[in-house]
């Protein structure tokens, strides 16, 4: 029969140290008082502030306050989220503990707080509750989670688990599983952030590069700093070798936070031509990087490094980072925010050589949000100054121009009913340029736009009683919004012979932005008189979680133009979008455009998605663009269990009657710790890349 536990308050009351002094109190099957000995059996507990210790025996000497406990001894200690503290808990054969100091020692010692895990012969430390306390085992062993072949291990001379929630490591050797062949002289860890934030190995065949082994890893150096390297073998190139890094504010990422990459090959391989057509040097390199910051409650940075020694160097060894950005940007940016404005210094600079680029150095703009100055009229503002440049990389005319623009507006926004809106607009916009190079007539210039318009949206809606189990339907609204502006911009093209056209059009197949201040060519302006009609549907049921959700949306828009070049019709392309989402495994997305005059179909994408939760999915796609582009894609995953992951992706340019790409992989995962992505590439076409391609790609995930 287990006794009731004792209340020993009772029995120390002659010894010189009481329960309530040292604030602890003790409890056990039964217990004995020997002089100033008490001897606790079975179950023993003591437990104080933010602390419990518990085991099979225990003494405690009253006069000293010194507790030895033996037997599947556990000491714990309590989160306190108000002070930030992480707990902490320490398993031993052996403990000794002063009840008052709170020091402690320990023998073969197991100790942990998630997700670190430690053992050793020797464990010190010194809890104070409500303030940071550590346990420092020495010779430890390190596991990142639970032991394993696959584990992340260290060993270390010296570890130190803090309340504060990091770990310290001194005298350290890291690896995977027995093996440990790093050597990091100091090891701090945040507890909450990853041991890793990079650590990859992929190895495999390419035509183009032979035999290759990439690795990437990432260790933290300090709790702000991140360092590594990039190693790549390649058995027809060479070697490239670069440092990385990434660093933030560890309190407050969002504060602070940035990375950086580079790599330098001496490449002896069959390096072809860039996308100029010149030879691609032997000595080849790039220098990649991001920064972001927030100052104060009102200034953030922002900006970016791509320099590229050549044109094709991301492509030829990293592609899956070259496809998401072809065309490298650097730049810097930082904005202040005001009450109702933004100020905003911006610079991009072009360090390489093979593309144009529009370049500032630097523009200063300020914005000043649309305000009510008035009963119903509201105004804005935007202005800026700019040194504007762009170098051509082949024979062309370098253009070059000092810029002051500046544009204001008034709005008064009517309501005539509730379903109905107007706002009417009235603007000016003026810019100077001076120092002008490159236009087809010299001399500075100075242009004074006027703008005149509206815009106009109808609300309307209906709702119905439909319901449909089988598709979650519990009640139906339509939302209608037709919509209706007009803008008149006389003689904007005037003096453009005098004007360097260095934020000029570019080709695009959506209808462009239809104010003069949202207009973003301000060096190529054409006049303007267009009305654009619209048409906005959005069919919506109740949500079972939360409000509501789309299940349909489609919209329309087309332009008339009662002013546009000869090469331009007056009524522009018809251009529809149309997205279905009836359930959560099933989504449609339609984009087209087609030539009301003809009807000719201009181009037209679809995308049409199916998905069982994270079980399987399968994505069909297609892209046309009359006389330039017919594509069709498909992507798949299946999982198989929580080991194995399929995937394929397919390719086929119906113009050229070929698979342009086609993709067939299998992913592994290892003890939840990491990753191994196995892929067989097949491309087709006339491409930089080979032929045919082997992947095996290693991965941290989890850690």
């Amino acid at each position: 029969m287990i006794r009731r536990l004792f209340v020993l308050s009772c029995l120390l009351a002659t010894g010189p140290l009481r329960a309530a002094e040292s604030g602890y109190t003790a409890a056990a099957e039964s217990s004995t008082l020997t002089r100033t000995i008490s001897t606790f059996r079975g179950h023993v507990r003591f437990s104080g502030p933010g602390v419990l210790l518990t085991a099979d025996t225990a003494t405690r000497d009253e006069g000293t306050g010194v507790l030895t406990l033996s037997g599947n001894v556990v000491l714990t200690t309590a989160a306190n989220p108000a002070m930030k503290l992480q707990p902490l808990r320490l398993l031993a054969d052996r403990l000794t503990f002063n009840q008052i100091t709170g020091e402690y020692a320990a023998e073969n010692v197991r100790a942990g707080s998630y997700p670190f895990y430690a053992e050793g012969a020797h464990a010190s430390g010194k809890y104070v509750p409500g303030a940071t306390s550590d346990i420092t085992i020495d010779n430890a062993t390190v596991t990142y989670r639970e032991p394993g072949a696959f584990t992340p291990t260290g060993v270390a001379d010296r570890f130190t688990f803090s309340r504060d929630g990091s770990v310290q490591a001194q005298g350290a050797r890291l690896g995977i599983g027995a093996g440990v062949p790093i050597r990091v002289p100091r090891f701090t860890q945040r507890l909450s952030d990853p041991i890793l934030s990079q650590a990859t190995l992929t190895t495999g065949y390419r035509q183009s590069l032979g035999l290759f082994l990439d690795s990437g890893l990432l260790l933290p150096v300090s709790r702000f700093l991140r360092a590594g390297a990039d190693t790549g073998f390649y058995s027809a190139r060479g070697i490239m070798l670069g440092p990385i890094g990434e660093y933030a504010d560890p309190e407050d990422p969002d504060r602070l936070a940035g990375e950086f990459r580079s790599g330098y090959i001496n490449d002896h391989g069959d390096k072809q031509t860039d996308r100029l057509g010149r030879t691609v040097p032997e000595d080849r390199s790039f220098l990649e990087g991001r920064h972001w910051q927030r100052i104060g409650a009102n200034v953030t940075v922002n900006a970016r490094l791509n320099y590229w020694k050549d044109s094709e160097i991301v492509r030829d060894f990293t592609p899956n980072r070259f496809y998401p950005v072809q065309e490298p940007d650097t730049f810097a940016e930082a904005t202040y925010t005001g009450t109702n404005f933004l100020a905003t210094l911006f610079a991009r600079y072009q360090p390489n050589d093979f593309s144009a680029v529009l370049e500032r150095l630097p523009e200063l703009s300020f914005d000043f949000l649309p305000h009510e100055i008035r009963s119903g009229l509201y105004e804005q503002f935007h202005g800026s100054v700019a040194h504007l440049r762009e170098n051509p990389p082949v024979a062309g005319t370098a253009l070059e121009s000092d810029r002051i623009d500046a544009y204001y507006a008034l709005t008064r926004p009517f309501n005539p009913a509730p379903w109905l809106n107007v706002t009417p607009v009235a603007g000016g916009r003026y810019t100077r340029y001076d120092n002008t190079h490159g236009a087809a007539r010299a001399g500075g210039v100075e242009r004074l736009l006027g703008e005149l318009g509206f815009d106009a949206a109808l609300r309307a809606s209906g709702t119905f009683a439909y319901r449909n189990e089988t598709w979650g339907i519990n009640g139906l609204r339509h939302l209608i919004t037709p919509t209706l502006s007009y803008r008149y911009i006389p003689r904007a093209d005037r003096d453009a012979a005098k004007i360097p056209a260095i934020d000029r059009r570019t080709f695009t197949t959506y209808l462009p932005p239809l104010g003069l201040d949202a207009t973003r060519n301000v060096d190529d302006l054409p006049a303007v008189e267009t009305l654009r009609f619209g048409l906005e549907n959005t069919l919506q049921t109740r949500d079972g979680t939360y409000g509501s959700r789309d299940l349909l949306t489609f919209n329309a828009a087309a332009d008339i133009r009662f002013h546009r070049p000869a090469s331009v019709r007056d009524v522009s392309e018809i251009h529809t979008a149309l997205g279905l989402t009836p359930a959560d495994w099933l989504r449609f997305d339609l984009y087209q455009s087609f030539v009301p005059q003809t009807m000719t179909l201009r181009q037209i994408n679809t995308g049409l998605t199916l998905r069982d939760g994270d079980v399987w999915a399968l994505r069909f796609n297609n892209h046309f663009l009359r006389a330039d582009t017919e594509q069709y894609s498909i992507e798949a995953s299946r999982r198989l269990n929580e080991v194995l992951d399929l995937q394929a992706r397919l390719s086929y340019d119906a113009r050229k009657h070929r698979f342009n790409e086609q993709a067939y992989g299998v992913t592994q995962t290892l003890g939840a710790t990491w990753q191994i992505v196995y892929t067989v590439s097949v491309y087709n076409g006339p491409r930089r890349e080979s032929n045919f391609g082997f992947n095996l790609r290693i991965r941290s995930i989890g850690f």
